[in-house]
């Protein structure tokens, strides 16, 4: 059976074949490894993506595999590098601080052919925080320090390509380094353990998020009518989740939209419209008798407060679509 982790997607260009990507390795949730065997990274706030490199040419891969060259073209500058390889990392939009600004990603992200003004608005950067492969050798099996030292190594860092700075738990404490996090305004920090292999596909304890502002991947799955200057399009988006009785309701957002969103998140939704709910549960009716139900495809992320006693968002704000995430892998993060 062919083990969907390691699925080739097969790209080449001329005799010179790229690299191919593997499903990425993701982090659990979960306090700081504040202790000996273990490294810290600053936590990002944007996009999963593997550069993959041979010969002077480049292609880019979403979480999901998906080929994002085009998206993001100033990453072209990894082509100048003539060696294979295949790079894990984070694109990044910087804001006038050089503070990672996921709002401003939004606006790259769905573009398959970003126009020139665009790329002068709204720049990315490729935060390089691992090596999967480097020539002929397959570096997911090496330990993480080794990893994370032959990466340092390449020398890939300029203006649009930058590897992403890792830390010792034997030199700083990892408390120190999220309360760092917060006052610079980043996401968090991940926690690495340092003798680690790279284990593509996987959610592994190896790996530990710790953020410091509550997320949480939600499917849209209806939205109700709006009011007032927002007569014209929705008042708020109905959101679910996965969990084992099938997508069930985690409650409404109804803020952080702009018009530049409320306009696109209508357009998308308009073509997805069914007649029924696709919740596997019933919705309270206060909800679902000015429902609009859709198609549970579209991805989105909101951030919020709490969980409240039945299982729905506390105060939850949109941060904006997800298309690099599946309806099905939404789950309770």
């Amino acid at each position: 059976m062919t083990d969907w982790r390691r699925h080739p997607i097969r790209r080449s260009i001329g005799d010179m074949p790229l690299p191919e990507p593997v499903a990425p390795m993701l982090a659990v949730p979960g306090p700081v490894r504040d202790s000996e065997g273990w490294a810290f990274e600053w936590k990002y706030d944007g996009v999963r993506c593997q550069a993959a490199v041979s010969g002077g040419q480049v292609r880019l891969y979403s979480r999901r595999l998906r080929d994002v060259t085009a998206t993001y073209p100033e990453l072209a500058v990894l082509g100048r590098d003539t060696r294979t390889l295949l790079i894990d990392g984070e694109v990044v939009a910087l804001d006038e601080d050089g503070r990672p600004d996921f709002g401003r990603l939004q606006q790259r992200m769905n573009l398959s052919a970003p126009t020139p003004a665009r790329l002068s608005s709204v720049p990315v950067v490729f935060f390089a925080f691992d090596l999967l492969r480097e020539g002929t050798r397959d570096c997911t099996g090496l330990p993480y320090e080794e990893r994370r030292d032959r990466l340092l190594g390449l020398g890939i860092d300029r203006p649009q390509v930058r590897v992403r700075r890792h830390f010792l738990a034997s030199d700083v404490e990892g408390a120190e380094l999220l309360r760092a996090a917060r006052e610079v305004g980043l996401e968090g920090l991940v926690s690495k353990r340092l003798g680690s292999a790279y284990q593509p596909g996987v959610r592994s304890p190896d790996w530990v998020k710790t953020p410091l502002t509550r997320t949480q991947e939600v499917v849209i799955a209806g939205w109700t009518t709006g009011e007032g200057r927002r007569s014209g399009t929705f008042g708020a988006l109905l959101l679910g989740l996965h969990d084992e009785t099938g997508l069930r309701f985690a409650g409404h957002v109804g803020t952080g939209f702009t018009d530049r969103m409320l306009d696109d998140l209508q357009a998308r939704l308009r073509p997805l419209a069914r007649r029924t709910s696709p919740f596997d549960s019933p919705v309270p009716r206060e909800y679902a008798r000015n429902a609009h139900w859709v198609k549970p495809e579209l991805v989105g992320e909101v951030e919020f407060r709490q969980w409240t006693s039945d299982g729905r968002l506390r105060a939850p704000s949109w941060r904006g679509l997800r298309p690099d995430r599946r309806p099905e892998e939404v789950t309770l993060a």
